[in-house]
């Protein structure tokens, strides 16, 4: 007679999870979020001080989930210090592991989506240094450009036109260098250079094709398309701009999706490739 398979052996290490909850309007948590949310992972939060409110968890609690007894806050301070963020992220990356040795999956909670400009990545990459096998699923969520636009009535992009993504602080010349290779701007965290950028996009005459939007999905919530109104007002960090510079000059395409016909033979190309 046949002894029983044997039980299978726990996992070392529950899964790492980076569950994208959207910019601010708990109706944009996907569903493979919702249920990543409710799977019985143990919940982790960012926050920039110890005991301080959570933006993250505040768009799970505002869309009607209960908030686990045991969730836990991971400190990713607001700081330039280079000695002060190492430590916070060998920290967090070091309670992270922690947790996950328990053998439970920990979903960590991120605004907007986990792959862009989020704090989440480098938790991972940080994780991943201490226990290189440790299981990471990042769950795509909408990005807050995406939601600007889409409160705004506006297309990123149509057709073939272009568009790029940076945070504002490169500087308005670099911006000003931008506006003529993409047809769509995205300025993210624009709140040190909003009167810089309101002058550069008045000088090249493009106020009328751009929105400001603050705090996208939240009950804060703010679109403002006559940029006048926010000279020398103090904006939230959770802000940006979209900017189309229609008048931008194109170069040429090159249309179709034919590949180029092979060399005749004899020709010089041919012999080359042979």
């Amino acid at each position: 007679m046949n002894p029983p398979p044997a039980a299978p052996t726990p996992a070392r290490f529950g899964r790492l999870i980076g569950v994208s909850l959207g910019p601010g309007d708990p109706e944009l948590i996907t569903r493979r979020g919702w249920a990543a949310l409710h799977s019985g992972a143990r919940w982790a939060y960012p926050v920039k001080k110890a005991e301080e409110s959570s933006y993250a968890l505040d768009i799970a609690r505002r869309g009607g989930l209960a908030i686990p007894a045991d969730a836990v806050e991971l400190v990713f301070p607001m700081t330039r210090d280079a000695v002060a963020l190492a430590r916070a992220w060998a920290r967090a990356a070091a309670q992270t592991v922690q947790l996950l040795a328990e053998g439970r999956d920990l979903a960590f909670l991120v605004e907007g989506d986990a792959s862009t400009y989020s704090t989440f990545r480098h938790l991972a990459r940080a994780v991943r240094e201490l226990v290189p096998e440790i299981t990471v699923d990042t769950i795509a969520g909408v990005s807050s450009f995406a939601a600007a636009a889409a409160v705004a009535d506006l297309a990123l992009a149509e057709e073939d036109e272009t568009m790029a993504v940076i945070p504002a602080a490169y500087g308005v010349e670099v911006i000003d260098r931008l506006l003529d290779e993409f047809d769509t701007l995205v300025l993210m965290k624009v709140k040190p250079l909003v009167d810089e950028i309101l002058e550069l996009l008045e000088r090249r005459g493009l106020t009328a094709t751009s929105c400001f939007v603050e705090k996208v999905g939240a009950p804060e919530e703010r679109v403002v398309h006559d940029l006048t109104r926010l000279r020398g007002e103090k904006v939230n960090y959770l802000s940006l701009l979209l900017v189309q510079n229609p008048k931008r000059a194109r170069g040429e395409l090159r249309r179709g999706c034919r590949e180029r016909a092979a060399p005749a033979a004899g020709s010089p190309a041919a012999a080359i490739d042979a």
